[in-house]
Order: structure tokens, then C-alpha cells, then sequence
């Protein structure tokens, strides 16, 4: 019994050791969980079976986690959970912007210093001087720079 104990421990938490490592990195909990299940069992098995055969668990555990966790990345099953598409868009990029500066609007959404704004019936992403303005708030488009960026501020 005491060894299905210690098997199941270290199986356990070499699984959420590699759940972590794929599935859902940057969580640490079960990475922290999966440790702590892994050190538990190889105390366990010094404590139950005595120093030589606890550093043969040890060494086993260390053996057994490093080989699923090195045959987890060569399998490419994280591939599938991989972003595999690149965004490169910009914003306003299929609409002529030149010819908005002076124009006058509403807000469509808060500007904090970016958000949304309407302006000749038509919903453009506008950016503040630094201005935080809530949404209805009147606007004057400013200028338009080289990459479409539409600068409003207030109207008092």
C-alpha cells in the first residue's frame, strides 16, 4: 500500500507539473501543487522505506518528471494550443483618414487617452493629447499621422 502511495503522488504531480508547463503556463499553481505532491511523495518514501531506497524514488522522480516533461514538448501537443496567426493590421488602415483633421464628433466610447469616436457617421479609434474624456463628449479631430493615428481634443 505504501508504495501505490508514493507512485500515485509522484505520477500526480508530474501530470500537473506538465499540465502546467502546456496547457495553462503562467498560472504556477499547479506547477506549485504538482512540486508539492512530487517532493511529498519522495519524503514519503524516505520516511516509509528508509535512505537508500528514498534516493532510489528521488532519483526516479527526478528521472521520470525530466523524461514526460521533455517527451511532452517533442510530442507537439502544445502546437495545438499554439497561436499560430500573426496580427499585423493597424487601426483605421482601410479607411482614408487625411482628410478628417478639423472635423467635429462625439465620443463614441471614453477616451482614456485612446478609444472610439464618431465622427461623420462613422465609428474611427481616435487617441487623446494625454485628455481623458467620457463618452458623448464633444471632439475636434487635431491632425492624422503616418500610420492613421487620429488625434482629437475636447471641445469646450
Amino acid at each position: 500500500m505504501d508504495w501505490i502511495t508514493v507512485i500515485l503522488l509522484l505520477i500526480a504531480g508530474i501530470v500537473l507539473l506538465i499540465v502546467e508547463i502546456i496547457f495553462v503556463p503562467g498560472t504556477t499553481i499547479l506547477g506549485i501543487i504538482g512540486v508539492a505532491l512530487m517532493v511529498f511523495g519522495v519524503i514519503f518514501g524516505y520516511s516509509k522505506f528508509g535512505a537508500q531506497i528514498g534516493t532510489f524514488i528521488l532519483i526516479g522522480a527526478i528521472g521520470t518528471g525530466g523524461a514526460a516533461t521533455f517527451f511532452s514538448f517533442r510530442s507537439g501537443l502544445w502546437k495545438r494550443f499554439a497561436l499560430k496567426t500573426i496580427n499585423k493590421s493597424k487601426i483605421n488602415e482601410d479607411l482614408k483618414v487625411e482628410h478628417l483633421v478639423g472635423a467635429e464628433g462625439i465620443a463614441y466610447s471614453a477616451l482614456r487617452p485612446y478609444g472610439k469616436a464618431e465622427i461623420y457617421n462613422k465609428i474611427y479609434e481616435v487617441k487623446t493629447l494625454g485628455n481623458y474624456l467620457t463618452t458623448g463628449s464633444k471632439i475636434k479631430v487635431t491632425s492624422v499621422d503616418s500610420d492613421r493615428k487620429i488625434y482629437v481634443e475636447p471641445i469646450k
